[in-house]
Order: structure tokens, then C-alpha cells, then sequence
């Protein structure tokens, strides 16, 4: 009998958020606070020669004005690479160069817009094979000489590459030779923006004893608390962390951005309440960003279509700085090939250092790039084959007998099923191996597939908890240090703690904010991997209340305490049932009816801690770098004309092999949500810069998504090949809906319109240049 697990109910937080009672962080009122406004620079590179702040600070009611020369701290998660204000040199257009703290937001802004800054400009490069071409202006200097905070960053002395990471496998040169067909495609994806409903904000505090409160919209306030510790030399127990709500993070709130303006803000007033909360346009233009990507595949496959060799070679824009860029690299070259068999292999993945907003994490941690890639080059390969494209992927699907390009050796749990996912595609997406049809003059209906995977990039000593107590009426409350920002992770800690407690899960209370004080530490809510790590500190929890709980039935009931069993909220003997005790009666600790106190309080506290997972060999790739791979296939149907390059969405599908559903309308909802994110960041969202590399569009009035009517029909399914060594079988699943998105959209734009498309975003007029160019190149 199932409690809770497979059963869809209600988020935890849903009400808070549909009555408008929730709070974010720039929500909380507070008298006596002082606000920030940032001064950032308006070139891309650039020396600093001099800032004015003469008539910034005679303006009433400025208290501060900070930059970079009054800090030579750098922070980074892996390279420390990144002051809080650009010292010496800015490296971005946006990048933080003044901040200005006074009485009010207008004083403050009225106040940043008074400092005169002086540059001297210096070569601008904005792609990374710019900043690889020999001769390239390095972007630092030392590039190698920065502190790392991980040992597996690999920066290269005198050149502009933060790190790389490469795979070995198999020998490519003697299977290409063995080729029949051998595909190679060059592409370009530009970096765009995460563009959460809640724009970043920040708030500390500083109290006389030099206690260090900060309230920040972060998916890490642990890393936060760390990092102002580390850096300025605080011990960690006086500092503290506060999360509301999220109002949407997708790994654009993982990064220590805001956090350490607004403590170094409140340092220099006396430590008074400072808040900083930036506008869209700034969110945009100074905060991380996605990364941009190109990329140079070649594949080679039997005229059967069976793939024997691949050679990848991944450039990734991180930007002016390295932020988690490194660790994006090395993901993608973990999971370069896609779910596929392929036993010969080369690929390298390098982190270029450009004049673009420095990126960080997004939805898919670099997989939707990459992805994007593979894909292309697979509906290549079966359209020289003359096969149907679907059929192509099962017949080199991953499975028993293969191994990860890292050689981590297949297994139905570990990885999942693809051959079953894609059979059940071909049935929800209806697929008609995906040519395409037309249904009036120069309109055609077609349809893409892609495939997708995912493993995780964790430290390998990644950790979380869980607190569990009791309340008088036997529900209880469940505290850990995951933030919701709408992934449904806590309601899905709620179900897992229900089940293994046999209650409703509507008995389960959950703390929804975090506060690093009072909640046990959660590494990071990122990855997707909130069921499998906190799910695992959740269960031990519950345990060790099943633990307690059976040594204050046994003492109560007068028996044994392997007899005694735990299930519908109450305490019973397995030999005796009709005598049983209700949980409101005994978790508190048990009176007799001659008044005698029995038993203790029942507090449940778990832990866990990442095993298993290693670094990556240096020359190989070889090694393991998350628990588990999640995969599925999706398929996009368009609608195109032919002659206006215009197109409708009309149709996107997903099977997603999750090893076990836990709540199946949230899932499809947030899978669904995934699937949004990849049409709207594929089919129009760009970061474009000029030649002097200024984002051109920072703001919502240029920079487009899609909205509420844009969307098409989304139809969301499950295989479920249960993952073994995962609380109750669920493996990773929240980010995994943008995966394969833009592939399939390119792939049913490029049938449709007969080119090959090897851009984003995939915008009318992308296309129809592509198409003027192979006319051009026909003559």
C-alpha cells in the first residue's frame, strides 16, 4: 500500500503562492534599512583610469561609496578569479564598478549616476574562437595564477582557457577509416538569460558583536555563508544565511553575486541593514548569465546507421569570468555523446575566458547546448542512411554490454532505458518518422526527435540533512536546507517522508524557508538533486524516529521492540494490533493510566553524504561524477511556411525514464515547465552584443519570450526503470525537460525547410539567412 508515493497531491507551498501570502526577499518590511545602487561599466574591456566620486558624495543622504580599490578580495565557486567591484580593469559590459549605500533607492540611484569614471579601452573578444586565435589579448593575465577552491580546474598559462577536460576512448583513427558515412558540423549557440520572475536581491546586516545576517533569493545560502566566512575571515557560526521563497532560480541563483555587495554595503556604514535588489535591466546585463557555446562534431557511422567513432570538440563562453563554468565544461564532456553506444571516442571540452557577462548554471547545466549538437548531427547521419530517425537512435541507444564516455559500465539502473522511451514517444508524439507533410501551398507539418541524458557534477563529498519533530496532534514538520523555487522538491520530501512514516502526507508540515542557523546544511539546490540527497537525509530521519517511536511503543505495550510496528499514525504490537497507540499519544513520550511517564520525545535527525563518485582522470575522462543518468526522448511538430520562413509550434513531447513517479502531476508540470523554457530559449532568446561587445537588448520590451498563447500542446509520459540505490526508486528529473527541446525543434525546422540548421535561437530570419547562404553556395 502506497501513503503517499505515486500520488498527486497538492505543493506544499501552493496556497502561500496562489493568495499572494508568500514572501520573497524584497518583500519583508523593515525600518532603518539603507539601500545600494551599482555603478557599472560601460565598456566590455577596458582599463580604469580613474572614478570621480566628488559629486556623488555631496548628494543628501549618501552614507557610502565602495570600489574595487577598497577590496582586493576575488571569489569564485572553483577559480577565484572575480572581485566584488572591478578593480584595475573591467572585463564585461555591466560589470559592477560603484556602489553607492543611502537613505533611499533615488538618492542611491541619483548618486551612482554622479561618479565619473575614466577608461582606456582595450580589444574587445566576444566568441571563443576569438580568444583562442593566436595573437588573442588575454582577458587575465594570470590566468593560472588565481587560487582554485577545487583541485579539477585546469587553467592554461597564457592563454584564454579557464580550464578543459578531455575523453579517451577506444582508437577513432582505425574506426573512422571503417566508415561508410562520416558527418562533421561546426556550431554556434549564443549565451541568453535565465530571466526568473524575481530579479536577484540581497540584504545583510552586521550586528555590534559582529554577528553577520544576510537575507538573500539563493539556491545556496550555504555556499554564501561559506564564502563570506572564507573571505573575510568570519567564523562560519557567526554568520547567517536567510532564504524566503524563490521567485525561480534555474541556476542563476546558485552563484555569490549580490551577497557579497550587500556585506561589504553593510561593513562599511557600521554594519546597518543594507538592501540591494537591482532592476531587470541590471539582473540582465551584470548578473550571470546562460553560456554561449560552439562547438565542431564529426561522426562516423556503417551505412547501416550503426555509430562506430566520434571526435567533439566543445568551446564554452564563459564570459569575463569562471564562476561554475569549468565544472559546465567537464559536464558536458562526461556526457558528450548523448545517450548512445559508442565505443570510440575523442573529445575535448574547454572553458574560454570572453569580453560576455560571465555565465553560470542553467536549467540543464550546459546539457541543452551540447545536446543541441549531437542531435543535429544524428538526424544528419539517418537522413545520408536513408532511416527513419527514431529508428536510428534505438539502434544505437545505450545499453547492456555499453559504457558512459567516461567508461562507467551500463546498467538499467544507473542510466534507464532508452529503447523503452523512445518506443513510447513514437506513440504519444504520434510519429511518422518525422518527413515532412504538406497541408496547403507552401505550408509543411514536421517533426523532430531528440534524445537526452544527465548525469550530475556534485562535489563528491556533497552533503545533506534532515530534522523531523512531532507536533501535539502526532503530524509532523520536516525542516532541511532545500529552497523552493518551484521545482516541488519539499513536496516531494513531504510524500517520501510519509511513506516511510505510513501517514498522509498531508500530516507533514514543511519549513519552507531556510535559515542556515536552524536547518540542518543542504550542499546546494541545484542538479536535481533534491530527491536523491535530501531524500536520502529525509528517510534516515524517519528512521531514526521508527527507531525511537518503537522503543516507546515497547515500553508502553509491554514488548519486545522488534514487535512493535509503525504505520497509519499510530504505534501497535504485530502480535496484538487491536492494541495500538496513535501517534499524538506516544510521540511526545507516553504516560501510563496510573500517570507514569514512559518513553522519551521522539526528534528525528538524518544525514548523507555523497559516495561512490571520483574525479576525472586527466588523460582519459575516465571516472565517475554523479550517482545516477536520467534519459528520455522528446519530439517537437512545427508548422512552417515555406515562404514567409514563419512557423508554428504546434505540438512537444516527452518520455522521461524516471525510475519511479512520486507525484505524477507535479512532475509533468515541472517537466512541461522544462519544455517551455527550451522552445522560448530556442526559437528566440539571444544575448546579442555589438561589436564593442554591449548587450543590446537587457530588458523585457526587446528581449523576447515566449508567452501565454505562444505554447504549444504538451504531452508528458513516464517509463519508470527503477533506480536502486535512490530513495524509493526516483531518479533525478526537474531540469531534464529543456534537454532535448531545441534539438528536436531544429531537427523538425531543418526537414521542414531542407536545411540544416546548426544556430540559436531559431528565429524566421536565422532561417531564411541560412537558406539565401546554401543557394549562394549552390552556384
Amino acid at each position: 500500500m502506497n501513503f503517499a508515493v505515486n500520488r498527486s497531491i497538492e505543493r506544499k507551498e501552493a496556497w502561500d503562492k496562489v493568495t499572494g501570502k508568500a514572501q520573497y526577499t524584497d518583500d519583508f518590511p523593515q525600518t532603518g534599512i539603507l539601500y545600494g545602487s551599482l555603478l557599472t561599466s560601460t565598456y566590455a574591456h577596458a582599463k580604469i583610469i580613474r572614478i570621480d566620486i566628488s559629486k556623488a558624495v555631496k548628494i543628501k543622504g549618501v552614507k557610502s561609496i565602495l570600489t574595487g580599490e577598497q577590496y582586493t578580495e576575488l571569489f569564485g565557486p572553483l577559480l577565484l578569479d572575480r572581485p566584488a567591484l572591478a578593480r584595475d580593469v573591467v572585463r564585461y559590459a555591466g560589470e559592477p564598478v560603484a556602489l553607492v549605500i543611502a537613505q533611499n533607492e533615488y538618492t542611491a540611484e541619483l548618486a551612482a549616476r554622479l561618479i565619473e569614471v575614466e577608461y582606456e579601452p582595450l580589444p574587445v573578444i566576444l566568441t571563443p574562437s576569438e580568444a583562442l586565435a593566436e595573437g588573442a589579448v588575454l582577458i587575465h593575465h594570470k590566468t593560472n595564477g588565481y587560487k582554485r577552491s577545487m583541485e579539477d580546474v585546469y587553467p592554461i598559462e597564457g592563454t584564454n582557457i579557464a580550464s578543459s577536460y578531455q575523453i579517451r576512448k577506444g582508437n577513432i583513427l582505425e574506426a573512422f577509416e571503417e566508415c561508410d558515412i562520416i558527418i562533421r558540423q561546426k556550431f554556434s549557440l549564443p549565451p541568453s538569460d535565465h530571466i526568473a520572475m524575481e530579479v536577484r536581491a540581497a540584504q545583510a546586516e552586521i550586528s555590534p558583536d559582529g554577528k553577520v545576517l544576510i537575507t538573500a533569493s539563493s539556491q545556496a545560502p550555504y555556499v554564501v555563508r561559506k564564502m563570506i566566512s572564507d573571505m573575510f575571515l568570519i567564523p562560519a557560526g557567526k554568520i547567517e544565511v536567510k532564504t524566503p521563497f524563490l521567485g525561480g532560480g534555474f541556476g542563476g541563483k546558485a552563484p555569490v553575486f549580490l551577497e557579497i555587495l550587500a556585506f561589504i554595503a553593510s561593513k562599511s556604514v557600521g554594519g546597518k541593514p543594507v538592501r540591494l535588489t537591482i532592476p531587470r535591466e541590471l539582473d540582465m546585463a551584470s548578473a550571470p548569465c546562460r553560456l554561449g557555446l560552439e562547438a565542431d562534431i564529426k561522426i562516423g557511422s556503417h551505412k547501416d546507421g550503426i555509430i562506430k567513432a566520434a571526435e567533439m570538440t566543445y568551446w564554452l563562453d564563459c564570459g569575463a569570468y569562471t564562476d561554475i563554468s569549468p565544472y559546465m565544461a567537464k559536464a558536458i564532456a562526461v556526457d558528450c555523446t548523448g545517450p548512445y553506444h559508442i565505443e570510440n571516442l575523442l573529445c575535448n571540452s574547454l572553458c574560454v575566458y570572453t569580453n560576455h557577462t560571465y555565465a553560470t548554471s542553467y536549467r540543464g547545466f550546459a546539457h541543452e547546448s551540447f545536446t543541441f549538437c549531437v542531435e543535429r548531427v544524428m538526424d544528419m547521419i539517418a537522413l545520408k542512411c536513408g532511416i527513419d530517425p527514431l529508428e536510428l537512435r534505438i539502434k544505437n541507444a545505450i545499453g547492456q554490454g555499453s559504457s558512459t564516455p567516461t567508461q562507467v559500465p551500463y546498467t538499467y539502473s544507473l542510466v534507464g532505458d532508452l529503447k523503452k522511451c523512445l518506443k513510447k514517444i513514437k506513440t504519444l508524439s504520434q510519429w511518422d518518422k518525422g518527413k515532412p507533410v504538406q497541408i496547403k501551398e507552401n505550408t509543411f507539418k514536421a517533426k523532430g526527435i531528440a534524445c537526452f541524458w544527465k548525469t550530475e557534477n556534485p562535489p563528491t563529498n556533497a552533503i545533506s540533512g534532515a530534522l523531523i519533530t512531532f507536533n501535539p496532534d502526532g503530524s509532523v514538520n520536516l525542516n532541511t536546507g532545500v529552497v523552493e523555487m518551484g521545482s516541488g522538491g519539499q513536496t516531494h520530501l513531504a510524500q517520501i517522508l510519509a511513506e516511510r512514516l505510513g501517514i498522509d502526507p498531508g500530516q507533514v508540515h514543511v519549513v519552507m524557508s531556510v535559515d542556515t542557523r536552524t536547518a540542518p546544511e543542504h550542499w546546494k539546490t541545484v542538479a536535481s538533486l533534491t530527491e536523491y540527497m535530501a531524500g536520502y537525509a529525509v528517510i534516515r530521519a524517519a528512521d531514526d524516529l521508527i527507531s525511537q517511536l518503537r522503543v516507546n511503543g515497547s515500553k508502553a505495550l509491554g514488548c519486545s521492540e522488534k514487535e512493535i510496528e509503525i504505520a497509519n499514525g499510530s504505534v501497535f504490537s504485530r502480535k496484538n494490533p487491536e492494541r495500538f497507540i496513535v501517534f499524538k499519544d506516544i510521540v511526545q513520550g507516553y504516560q501510563s493510566k496510573k500517570g507514569e511517564s514512559i518513553g522519551e520525545p521522539a526528534i528525528g535527525r538524518g544525514a548523507f553524504m555523497l559516495k561512490g563518485l571520483s574525479l576525472l582522470d586527466k588523460e582519459t575522462g575516465k571516472g565517475k561524477t554523479g550517482p545516477s543518468w536520467t534519459l528520455g526522448a522528446q519530439v517537437v511538430e512545427v508548422e512552417a511556411d515555406l515562404k514567409t520562413y514563419t512557423y508554428r509550434i504546434i505540438s512537444a513531447s516527452t518520455v522521461m525514464d524516471v525510475g519511479k513517479v512520486i507525484n505524477p502531476e507535479l512532475m509533468r508540470s515541472v517537466i512541461a515547465g522544462g519544455m517551455a523554457m527550451g522552445i522560448s530559449m530556442s526559437s528566440r532568446e539571444n544575448f546579442a552584443y555589438d561589436n564593442r561587445g554591449i548587450p543590446q537588448f537587457p530588458n523585457l520590451r526587446t528581449y523576447k519570450l515566449m508567452h501565454i498563447g505562444q505554447e504549444p500542446d504538451y504531452r508528458v509520459d513516464f517509463v519508470e526503470t527503477p533506480e536502486e540505490e535512490s530513495p524509493y526508486s526516483v531518479r533525478s528529473y526537474a531540469e531534464h525537460g529543456i534537454i532535448g527541446i531545441p534539438a528536436a525543434l531544429g531537427n523538425a525546422l531543418s526537414s521542414a525547410f531542407g536545411t540544416e540548421l546548426s544556430f540559436l535561437p531559431l528565429t524566421p530570419e536565422g532561417i531564411w539567412r541560412k537558406i539565401k547562404e546554401d543557394a549562394n553556395d549552390s552556384f
